[in-house]
């Protein structure tokens, strides 16, 4: 999975996540749902509506290793995602990044706490196999409103 570097020609390398506008932090902190776009088999573009949490660096999502986007992901690591403020549908932040990590979420921990966000419930009711945690590193954002 790993690319190389010496094809970036007019890109910055970044080793450390870039800091997510403070015009816009608010939203990723709200409860709006990411809409994350990755790169299909054949290179056409996949996009699906995602719960999502923020630590302050990166955006975390809750995955089932038998998705296609999870296949997306361990071939191409590059993702964006963009997330409109539920209070006004007119200002959103995008984000686009690659995938800085992927842990195994075995006592669905994670997806209980973004149940508890978007649900209200302790529990996430179907958890399913092969839940992970993917860890989103911010590069570029565009924003609006």
């Amino acid at each position: 999975m790993s690319r190389d570097l010496r094809q970036k020609s007019s890109e910055e390398i970044r080793l450390e996540p870039a800091t997510v506008p403070q015009s816009h932090r608010d939203i990723l902190e709200k409860k709006g749902f990411a809409h994350v776009a990755t790169i299909g088999p054949d290179g056409e573009p996949h996009s699906n509506p995602v719960w999502f949490d923020f630590d302050g660096t990166h955006v975390l999502i809750s995955q089932t290793t038998s998705r296609q986007k999870m296949a997306n992901f361990n071939r191409d690591p590059r993702v964006a995602l963009s997330v409109l403020d539920p209070d006004d549908p007119y200002r959103y932040l995008e984000i686009r990044g690659t995938i800085a990590d992927i842990q195994k979420d075995t006592s669905h921990g994670f997806i209980n706490s973004l149940a508890k966000k978007y649900m209200g419930k302790d529990e996430y009711p179907e958890p399913g196999e092969g839940r992970v945690i993917v860890k989103i590193a911010p590069e570029r954002f565009t924003s609006m409103g």
